[in-house]
């Protein structure tokens, strides 16, 4: 195990207690935009925009594509708002993570790098914060954390 110190070296002293408090909310917020991040790209799909998906899942050689399109759809409209509040926390980042890799390697790879030529950087970061919210799991401030047991 890595030690971790507990006292930072605050820059700017007097708003130590600000970096002590507001630490305790880092994660919480990241694991909420995450979460939120992944809402609208289901949300297109499920409602309204899934016979578009499937055509595209099918262009690429996904298929079923209409099984797959819904699969996609739902994982990241429901798994977005479950992973935003922490409830169920892994068992939808785990489906997350395998959504962004295929966004990642399969989709937008052969485009290279960079988001604003349709590359992967921007499903390979989500797809890494995913996987850091798998290893984490909901946290403190979450439904998981409020349960006896965190899947």
């Amino acid at each position: 195990m890595i030690p971790v110190s507990r006292t930072t070296r605050a820059i700017i002293k007097p708003l130590q207690p600000v970096y002590d408090v507001l630490s305790n909310l880092s994660y919480p917020l990241i694991r909420f935009a995450a979460g939120v991040m992944m809402i609208p790209h289901g949300y297109g799909k499920v409602f309204g925009g899934i016979d578009r998906t499937a055509n595209f899942f099918s262009s690429i050689g996904i298929e079923p594509a209409i099984f797959f399109a819904w699969y996609v759809g739902i994982i990241e409209f429901v798994g977005g708002i479950c992973v935003m509040l922490g409830f169920l926390t892994r068992i939808f980042s785990i489906q997350l993570i395998g959504v962004l890799f295929v966004a990642t390697f399969f989709v937008h790879f052969q485009n290279g790098f960079l988001w604003v030529k349709g590359g992967y950087e921007y499903p390979l970061m989500w797809m890494l914060i995913m996987i850091a919210i798998t290893f984490k799991g909901g946290g403190k401030l979450s439904i998981d954390g409020q349960l006896p047991r965190e899947f």
